[in-house]
């Protein structure tokens, strides 16, 4: 993997590093700002994702869900899931067959984001039938092969060390368990590229700050999309952590990515 792909970098004086945006900083000091990012936004989360995506968010999430193929005896976690867009998809797939999953949690390291999801999951009649956990995607709450699917929408370029995220969703997952992420990536043609980064730095932001009131935030979102892995380097993460069977499938031109692995 290219050094410009690595989450986390040692400098010269030993201290770690990692990014928070384009901005260098000490890895100790990522989580801490990527959680101050989450505060601000979660009220407007839901709607940012549609002005920002112009509702093809819904359109990613649903077929992230059908590589799924959710069956009435999964147990689910969603990570970094804290709106509950994933695990409310899931159940409701699982609903329109007869059954109910066996068991779903999502666990996000930001309450804002949890208490903004257990509001949507009362709206829906939902709360009772998902465990809400807040924790770190890099030590996670649960004991080894606790889940049938791991899925992660969106929240994976934001941990301070994708690496141990990716050997904790391996731990947590059954053998047999799949492994599934949808993120932000880079489009395959260059005509594509340049109106999808024009978009994201002249558009994204000042949405942010009309609709959410936090500029700032968003000008973070849309460079952390920018620094982390491209598909391929991404893959290749998958493989290092153990996950077998992997692969990606390109949406949108590849603006995102559904990756894949199994833990056989």
């Amino acid at each position: 993997m290219s050094e410009e792909n690595k989450a986390t970098d040692t400098a010269n004086d030993g201290a770690e590093k990692s990014h928070f945006g384009f901005k260098d900083i000490d890895a100790d000091q990522k989580q801490d700002m990527v959680k101050g990012v989450f505060e601000n936004v979660a009220s407007k989360y839901d709607i940012m994702n549609d002005f920002m995506s112009g509702g093809l968010h819904r359109l990613w999430k649903a077929s992230l869900i059908d590589s799924i193929n959710p069956k009435p005896h999964m147990s689910l976690i969603d990570v970094a899931g804290g709106t509950g867009d994933i695990s409310f998809r899931f159940i409701e797939k699982i609903k329109k067959q007869g059954g109910k999953p066996k068991q779903v949690t999502v666990c996000d390291i930001n309450q804002a984001m949890l208490d903004v999801g257990k509001d949507r999951a009362i709206d829906k009649g939902l709360l009772s039938e998902v465990n809400w956990v807040c924790g770190n995607a890099e030590e996670l709450p649960f004991a080894d092969n606790s889940f049938d699917v791991y899925t992660i929408a969106f929240g994976i370029r934001n941990v301070t060390h994708i690496d141990r995220a990716l050997a904790e969703a391996k731990r947590v997952l059954k053998p047999g368990g799949h492994f599934l992420c949808l993120e932000f990536s880079t489009p395959d043609q260059e005509a594509l590229r340049k109106i999808y980064n024009w978009y994201s730095f002249n558009v994204i932001p000042e949405l942010g700050g009309m609709v959410a009131d936090d500029k700032p935030s968003y000008q973070y979102l849309v460079e952390s999309i920018r620094r982390f892995p491209k598909q391929k380097a991404f893959l290749e993460m998958l493989n290092d952590a153990g996950f077998e069977k992997t692969s990606y499938r390109n949406m949108s031109g590849g603006i995102v990515a559904i990756h894949s692995g199994w833990r056989l």
